[in-house]
This record gives structure tokens, sequence and C-alpha cells, in this order.
């Protein structure tokens, strides 16, 4: 069984597009959206595992350029 998670993440400004079009090339990311709100997108990830998908937040989402800050919502 696969761990999931939706990723809400601030841009900086003028930043979003750029940042949901980098997301979307890397592997592991089943989506992006850009939506209004208090953040500026929501991303889908999935991994084999909890830890997996704090690695991968940690080491490929909010590493990207122009992302200021994330919550993470695990699905149960």
């Amino acid at each position: 069984m696969s761990a999931k998670a939706f990723v809400l993440i601030e841009a900086a400004p003028a930043q979003a597009g750029k940042i949901a079009d980098n997301l979307r090339e890397i592997s592991g990311v089943c989506s992006i959206d850009a939506v209004t709100g208090p953040y500026d997108i929501i991303a889908v990830v999935e991994r084999d595992t909890l830890t997996g998908i704090g690695d991968f937040i940690t080491s490929k989402i909010q590493a990207a350029e122009g992302i200021t800050r994330t919550v993470t919502c695990l699905v149960l």
C-alpha cells in the first residue's frame, strides 16, 4: 500500500506558475493545481511509505526555488 499526501504550497510573489511547471516534471508528484486562498498550489504526492513522503517533500518540494512554505496533509 502506498502513502499519499496533499502538499499545500505558498509561493514567492509571481512564482506560482514557474513552480507548478517545475513540480510537474518531478516523478512522484501525481498532480499539481493552482488554487486561490492562502496557498498558491496544491500538490498530490505518493510514495511507498510515510517516511518516503517526508523525505520526498523535504528533498524535492521544499528545496524547489520560490517555495516559501508548505503544509503537508497525509491521507489516512
